[in-house]
């Protein structure tokens, strides 16, 4: 479960972007002034920050520059273009000015974390972990020897966490890593995969979805 930081004020705002994450799968945390949300994070990583700029005490703009390796949505009634460039520029991954539609909050969102999670060196669901640096997986600790296929597949599954990835899609998604995989040979590969992270710490990560192909699947 993907966990958002929402920075605001308004409690409104806040109480209205807690619901809708909610209902959508994400773990929300909530902060109301900067010098909170300093607080919170110290403590904690979320996946991604959404930022309102005017914040009791240390504002989002004084904010920004000390969230690290997070990838943070600015929130606001600003609507000035030079706010945005200098904000773009100075970190945020993006900028939705209110009011905003909850849909297109949504998808920007969604898009953001994917972007971070395909460029992160580090993927994690649960207790596995892949290592895109080194090609390893770890499921409990335990080391799990994957395929080069198998790796691929499990390396797509967990940069794409909310999805459900089509058959189709993944074998073009993998094809110039493992040419060898064809749609017939396809679910055997992920058979194997399936009955190696499982014995490695007793979880089923992988989920087949009938008549479509494989998503990921948080333990539970």
């Amino acid at each position: 479960m993907k966990h958002v930081l929402v920075i605001d004020d308004d409690v409104y705002i806040g109480n209205m972007l807690e619901e809708l994450l909610t209902r959508e799968g994400y773990r929300v945390t909530r902060a109301y002034s900067g010098t909170e949300a300093l607080l919170v994070l110290e403590g904690a990583r979320p996946d991604l920050v959404l930022l309102d700029l005017m914040l009791p005490g240390l504002s989002g703009e004084k904010l920004l520059p000390h969230i690290k390796d997070v990838p943070v949505i600015v929130v606001s009634a600003k609507v000035d273009t030079e706010s945005k460039i200098s904000l773009l520029m100075e970190g945020a991954v993006d900028y939705v000015t209110k009011p905003f539609e909850p849909r297109e909050l949504l998808a920007r969102i969604v898009a953001a974390l994917r972007k971070s999670t395909a460029t992160a060196p580090m993927l994690s669901c649960g207790s596995l972990s892949l290592d895109t640096i080194s090609h390893t997986v770890t499921a409990s600790g335990v080391t799990v020897k994957l395929t080069r296929t198998e790796y691929a597949i499990l390396k797509l599954l967990m940069q794409n966490p909310t999805q459900v990835l089509t058959k189709s899609l993944l074998l073009d998604r993998i094809s110039t890593d493992t040419p060898d995989c064809t749609e017939s040979s396809l679910k055997i590969h992920v058979s194997n995969l399936r009955k190696k992270l499982r014995e490695a710490d007793g979880e089923d990560y992988v989920e087949a979805v009938w008549g479509i192909g494989f998503k990921l699947r948080e333990p539970r």
